[in-house]
């Protein structure tokens, strides 16, 4: 008796979990289709409200996905085997509606998108905006494109930097 009543337990044991798992109680989340073209915000017209210097230490990397690759390749120029160090005006732009990051701060040299500040960069970007009152407004700096010398039988990749004040410490 006792052993049958052990295999009925097992047994309605085994249907229930069956039952459970069939039925699928946590559905996978559906996610939002992807865009066809990945976001990029777009440069404001009208002029900056400052323009941002550190005497030309260049110490802000701008981040810069491999997308922006070659753009950064034809606005870097002609430069040879050597890495080039192409001066710029850059645009930064705080960036409102980016949906990945709500600090964003794009980049954009030439009137042409080419990345963002590090999220991190961003936040102290937006600081120091805020203590000039120049909150959510473009601002400007000078930028070099640089890389993209040989190497190896291959090239560099191509960064910008910008020519102000160190954001992260």
């Amino acid at each position: 008796m006792e052993i049958a009543l052990s295999l009925l337990i097992i047994a309605v044991t085994a249907f229930a979990v069956r039952a459970i798992i069939k039925t699928n109680p946590a559905k996978p989340m559906v996610l939002p289709a992807r865009p066809a073209t990945p976001y990029e915000p777009a440069l404001p017209t009208g002029t900056a409200a400052l323009h941002w210097s550190d005497d030309g230490r260049y110490l802000v990397e701008v981040v810069t996905e491999s997308r922006y690759q070659n753009t950064l390749k034809e606005l870097a120029g002609e430069h040879g085997t050597q890495a080039a160090a192409t001066p710029y005006l850059a645009t930064l732009v705080p960036d409102d509606v980016n949906p990945y990051e709500s600090a964003a701060v794009a980049v954009f040299l030439g009137g042409r998108m080419t990345g963002y500040l590090s999220p991190k960069a961003a936040v102290a970007f937006r600081a120091h905006l805020k203590r000039k009152e120049v909150e959510g407004q473009i601002t400007t700096c000078d930028a070099q494109v640089r890389g993209g010398g040989a190497w190896q039988n291959g090239r560099l990749a191509y960064v910008v930097v910008l020519d102000m004040e160190p954001l992260e410490r």
